[in-house]
């Protein structure tokens, strides 16, 4: 696949069986996170590279429970590091340094 975006259905071929997955995030261009059912785990979620997915049109018995899944998971935070645009400071609560301190005179 050329380029994926959050929300789009896939198929997931990295060594072993292909699952079914929903793409949840792609952090860079080398990896992508992808909600996938895992059969002895359940629902979790896999960081693959995009090499590794291939489109597909049709949804699949298991998307119910993977939508679930997405849903109730907080978006990931982006960053400086992470190529978000930052604005102002980096942290909120402390915006001045710290006075001095005098020895008691």
């Amino acid at each position: 696949m050329e380029s994926t975006s959050a929300g789009e259905l896939v198929k997931v071929s990295s060594g072993g069986p292909e699952l079914d997955g929903i793409v949840f995030d792609t952090p860079s261009r080398s990896k992508v996170v992808v909600a996938v059912v895992d059969p002895a785990r359940g629902p979790v979620f896999r960081t693959v590279h995009p090499k590794t997915l291939t489109e597909r049109t049709d949804e699949a018995p298991e998307d119910r429970v993977l939508h679930l899944l997405i849903r109730r998971t907080p978006q990931p935070a982006r960053s400086v590091a992470t190529g978000g645009v930052a604005s102002g400071r980096g942290d909120p609560g402390h915006t001045r340094t710290a006075m001095h301190r005098t020895t008691g005179k």
